[in-house]
């Protein structure tokens, strides 16, 4: 395996990221605007977040996790279907 390919995160766990943060911040009914001004990030890169486009970094993961009021680890565990 090559080096860059260890750097990048594998496929379901941003796809797992990006749809947990989708589902919480809908629960809320908070615009991807509105998330993103809590968080103190730009619209775009939330909204690149959760077309799982970015790989983001342990401290936006900590901006997220409390402005959704959740912990990390529920951001990064798969949901059941019945949540």
């Amino acid at each position: 395996m090559r080096q860059q390919n260890l750097r990048k995160p594998g496929h379901r766990l941003t796809h797992i990221l990006a749809s947990n943060i989708r589902s919480h911040r809908q629960r809320k009914n908070i615009s991807q605007e509105e998330f993103a001004e809590i968080c103190g990030l730009h619209r775009t890169y939330v909204g690149s977040v959760e077309r799982e486009e970015r790989n983001v970094t342990l401290s936006t993961l900590e901006v997220f996790a409390k402005a959704l009021g959740v912990t990390v680890p529920e951001l990064l565990t798969p949901r059941s279907e019945k949540n």
